[in-house]
Formats: C-alpha cells, sequence, structure tokens
C-alpha cells in the first residue's frame, strides 16, 4: 500500500534566468536538484527538500525560492500535519523518530515575558562610552568569608575560571560537528577570552593548543577521557543529562563516525557510539561525590568539575546535592536545548523551560546557605544579549550558547544535524562538506557574535545604572514579567510589570 506525504516545501525556478550552472545540484547534500542533460533543465524532487536554503543563497541569478507547501490537510487541532505525518513515517519505518536541534514546540518563552528594569531620574543610568563597565565573572567555589593577612589574602580559594564575557560555547561532540565548527569555537573562545566545550566526543589533538579555553566533557560513554584529555581542560564537566534529551543517552549515528572520529572518541570506525542513559557507576549523590573527587585528584585539585543536568521538576533538589556532592559549576540545560540526533517525542515532551530551572535552583540554594558554594550556568535556547541580562538577573553565573553560535557560521535549523547530510558543513563528517566551514571565517563569525553581545550587555547594564556584572545577578528586583500568571511569577521570584 502506498502512502502519500506531501514535500514539506516548495523549489520554485524562474527558468528564465536559470544558466544551468549546476550550482544548486553541487551544493545540496539530500539529492533534490538534478540536471536531465536530454532536456537541458534543471529538475527537482521537492520531496526531499529540509528547507536549508544552501541553494537559494548560492544560485548566482537568484533564480530560486523555498517555500513552505500550502498543501495542507482537514484543519484539526488535535490531528495536525505533524502529527499525521509522524504516524504514517513510523507506521513505514517501525523505528523511533529522530531530530536535530531543538524543542520547536510553542511552549512560553518566559525571557519574552520577562522585562528588565532602567535608570531614569533618581538613579541615573551609566554611558558604557564613557565609563568603565565590567562583564567578568569567575566560575567556581566561592569561600563563605575571606581573611586577609599583613602579606595579603590568608584564605585559600578554591580553582576559579575567568570569563571575559559571560557567555561561553555549550557542549557539541566532534562527530555531531565537524572539527572545523569546534576549532571556529575554539580559537573564538581564546579571542573572546571565554570558554568552548568538547561534548562527550573527546578533543581531537589538533585542538589541544586551545586547552586554556575548552572545557571537556565525562559522559556515561566516556569516550576519548584519558589523563592527557584532563589534563589539557581549564574546567572539566561531568554530563548527567542534556535539555534535549532528559534520562536519555547520546547517539552518534555510525554513518558520522568517521576514522578522525573514532580516533578520537576512541571506537571503531563506522560504528554507533551509543552512551548509556545513566553513568553506571553514579546512582546517588554519594556515587556522584566519588566521581568528581576522582576528577580532582586526576588533575591535583587544579580545575573547577562542573556536573550538567537536565532542566526537570527536582531540579532544585538534585542540584543541592550535587553543591554538597562538591560540584564547583552547575549546569542546566533546558527544554529548548538542542542536541544533533534525539528521539523526537523525547525532545517534544520531557523536561522543563530553563528560566523555571534556574528561579527554582538559585532560590533553593540561597536558602540553604550554599549559593556561595557552586556558580550556575545555563542552556537551553539563550537568542540573544538580553535573554543573557534576564537569565543573569534570575540567578545563573553565566550562560552557554550552542544554536546561536551554529547559526552564526551559517546554519538554518533545517533539523537535520542526525543525518550527517548538513549542506552547511556543520553537522557532518563527509570530509567534502566540511571545507564548506572556513575556521578563519567562522572564527571571525564567532567572536563579532559575542562582541557584539558584549556591547550589548553593557548598554543594558548602563540603562539600568550598574556598572559591574556582578550588581545584576540574582537580582530580581531589575525584573517584572508580563502576561503571566500569579503561579509563574511566584516560580520565578519576580514581580507584576507595573508594581
Amino acid at each position: 500500500m502506498k502512502t502519500y506525504l506531501p514535500p514539506k516545501f516548495v523549489v520554485e525556478r524562474d527558468d528564465s534566468r536559470c544558466i544551468r550552472c549546476e550550482v544548486c545540484v553541487n551544493q545540496c547534500t539530500f539529492d533534490v536538484n538534478s540536471y536531465d542533460i536530454e532536456d537541458d533543465e534543471i529538475k527537482s524532487r521537492e520531496e526531499n527538500c529540509v528547507g536549508c536554503h544552501r541553494c537559494v543563497v548560492f544560485c548566482p541569478t537568484e533564480a530560486l525560492t523555498v517555500r513552505r507547501n500550502p498543501l495542507d490537510y482537514r484543519e484539526n487541532y488535535n490531528w495536525r500535519p505533524e502529527v499525521i505525518e509522524d504516524i504514517i513515517k513510523q507506521s513505514e519505518t517501525g523505528g523511533v523518530l529522530l531530530t536535530g536541534m531543538g524543542n520547536d514546540k510553542s511552549y512560553r518563552i518566559y525571557w519574552d515575558h520577562l522585562v528588565l528594569n532602567a535608570s531614569q531620574v533618581t538613579n541615573p543610568s551609566i554611558d558604557p562610552l564613557r565609563e568603565p563597565m565590567e562583564l567578568t565573572t569567575y566560575l567556581g567555589q566561592k569561600p563563605d568569608r575571606v581573611e586577609f593577612s599583613s602579606v595579603g589574602l590568608k584564605t585559600e580559594l578554591a580553582p576559579q575560571v575567568k570569563l571575559e564575557v559571560p557567555v561561553m560555547f555549550s557542549a557539541m561532540s566532534y562527530g555531531a560537528v565537524s572539527l572545523n565548527v569546534q576549532e571556529s569555537l575554539a580559537r573564538a573562545a581564546t579571542e573572546m577570552g571565554t570558554l568552548w566545550n568538547t561534548g562527550e566526543g573527546g578533543l581531537h589533538p589538533k585542538l589541544y593548543k586551545y586547552g586554556d579555553n575548552t572545557t571537556v566533557q565525562v559522559a556515561s560513554g566516556r569516550f576519548g577521557v584519558h589523563p592527557e584529555y584532563l589534563d589539557v581542560a581549564r574546567i572539566v564537566e561531568i554530563k548527567i543529562g542534556q535539555g534535549a534529551k532528559p534520562g536519555i543517552g547520546g547517539h552518534l549515528p555510525g554513518e558520522k563516525v568517521s576514522a578522525e572520529v573514532a580516533m578520537t572518541r576512541m571506537i571503531p570506525r563506522g560504528t554507533d557510539a551509543l552512551s548509556p542513559a545513566p553513568q553506571h557507576d553514579i546512582y546517588s549523590i554519594e556515587d556522584l561525590s566519588q566521581l568528581v573527587y576522582a576528577l580532582k585528584e586526576a588533575t591535583n585539585y587544579t580545575k573547577p568539575v562542573a556536573v550538567k543536568i537536565a532542566a526537570v521538576h527536582n531540579s532544585a533538589a538534585i542540584a543541592s546535592g550535587m553543591v554538597r556532592a562538591g560540584a564547583d559549576i552547575i549546569v542546566l540545560d533546558g527544554l529548548r536545548g538542542a542536541t544533533g540526533a534525539a528521539p523526537k517525542i523525547i525532545r517534544d515532551n520531557v523536561g522543563i523551560p530553563i528560566e523555571l530551572a534556574l528561579a527554582s535552583v538559585d532560590d533553593r540554594l540561597r536558602q540553604e546557605g550554599i549559593r556561595n558554594q557552586a556558580s550556575v550556568v545555563i542552556a537551553g535556547g539563550i537568542r540573544n544579549s538580553g535573554d543573557v541580562a534576564k537569565a543573569i538577573a534570575l540567578g545563573a553565573d553565566a550562560v552557554y550558547i550552542a544554536t546561536a553560535a551554529l547559526v552564526a557560521l551559517g546554519c538554518t535549523v533545517c533539523q537535520q544535524c542526525h543525518t550527517g547530510k548538513c549542506a552547511w558543513g556543520i553537522c557532518t563528517t563527509d570530509l567534502w562538506l566540511t571545507k564548506r566551514v572556513n575556521p578563519d571565517i567562522g572564527a571571525r563569525r564567532l567572536s563579532n557574535l559575542l562582541r557584539g553581545w558584549s556591547l550589548e550587555l553593557k548598554d543594558i547594564l548602563g540603562g539600568m545604572g550598574i556598572n559591574a556584572l556582578e550588581s545584576l545577578r540574582g537580582n530580581r528586583l531589575h525584573l517584572r514579567g508580563v502576561g503571566l500568571t500569579d503561579t509563574e511569577l511566584e516560580i520565578l521570584g519576580v514581580r507584576m510589570a507595573g508594581s
């Protein structure tokens, strides 16, 4: 029995402009466009189109347009086209539907319902062009009190990591993204005085020179974890979970495990890299503490150890346990956190928004008097400097970005990361495709992004009459809610606009 799934996109070609150069044929990795030599015509298999717009951007005569297919089913709010199409696909394959990127459902984005305060007459604003503005933040455990002696600081400080801007590049593993992407991230992080994260795929030897600006992950699969890997890093991060798939292990399809990826991850070439859902040596906070201190011991207590979890309903209690287990940094990854490959049903239905998780964790740690014992870093759908400022006011020390960084490199969020066919050369290990990301250009674009956000953050702080990021951290009096319920306002710990 033949089933029919209409193409999601329509490829329109202005034949009067088309010069048969075949650029669209060569640029498309999903076999949408092909040249028919007999008819001297470029033809399109629209059912293959994923809407990445690579062909549109590179067409020299601007002959192409890609748009949504207007064909639709009978209107039904419950049985939407996406639901029907997912059932059809699953009935044909009998497998789990995979997708890339983060949750794209219409759950409330709380950043868009929070507004920041501004100074007016009684508390004058500060001009960041003429007065110094401090964006520096330090990640790591802070002491309860500081004592000085006649020769200087007496209190012994735990390892601290200085960030010139409170934005880091989130975990994107080698294999999930190309080596050129990772090099772009590493170089930009080094230039801008921040950090990038290897993800759970190990660290390619080519990138060891960026170690001072690198966070390495220790995940359940232990891919690429060895003493040199730990030694080169600035921060060691234990990955328990991630926002796109809470409670689910990692999965890198074997098609993306090239020879270089296999070497870096220390697995056979062409095999699926499957991380178990749990870390099999962690079944309690006490077990987590053992791993935290094992990593501290392995690195001579010179590096902060972070623990990353997905944002879930009991994140606050878990975070409290993590701090007491010795974690120097708590990483929370929210509902809209992205990934290279996740079961669609998990991505769309498991986890909670990062804004609510952050507020509850910050509250819990403050109530218990241990907020100073760990920094809090959040991830999952951070889109701009306004989101960053609001996150810091809610209690974060810094944020992670991933999708925003990939968009800066050319990503159009077509959600086909898991296929390894990324037309922009980002989420692929195909050596022909990875050349589409030039690390020189990539590093410059990423640095420009962080530089632009930094300038905007200074403008935001100046407009609030604040000259240091530290004065905004956890200061929810600088936030007001718009269009939120009393319960949401209570959880976020902010007052309604106008009050």
